[in-house]
């Protein structure tokens, strides 16, 4: 990540897209790994497009998450973190995302959280913060 002082730097979180419950009816109908993978793609783009410096955290639905985010965000600061609508909506993911905003929390006390709500309006979530 370039450390630049006078960019604004985001943190985008996300489940590896490969292991998201595609049946479970909390999340939005014919969504599937390679549509996430292209929203994803859209958003680190549209932060680009912004002037942001942008990093993608993807983690896997178990205990490494935590692990994987607290590694991320040793020894680097952002301005906000945003944590993608695949942690927060499905009500089975709530202990996971609860331990996820609780990593930023512990990890970077002065940090924004942001939520969005597909990864997409990844950049318009940041921009509320930034």
């Amino acid at each position: 990540m370039n450390t630049s002082p006078d960019k604004k730097k985001v943190l985008f979180v996300g489940q590896v897209p490969e292991t998201v419950d595609f049946t479970d009816p909390a999340l939005p109908p014919g969504f599937d790994a390679a549509k996430i993978h292209a929203g994803i793609a859209a958003g680190m783009q549209q932060m680009a497009d912004r002037g942001w410096l942008a990093d993608l955290c993807l983690v896997q639905p178990d205990e490494t998450a935590t692990t994987a985010l607290t590694q991320r965000l040793a020894g680097k600061v952002y301005d906000c973190v945003v944590i993608g609508g695949g942690l927060r909506i499905p009500a089975k993911s709530l202990l996971l995302f609860e331990r996820l905003v609780n990593t930023v929390h512990r990890a970077a006390p002065g940090m924004a959280i942001a939520f969005n709500t597909s990864p997409v309006d990844t950049a318009d979530a940041a921009g509320r913060w930034l």
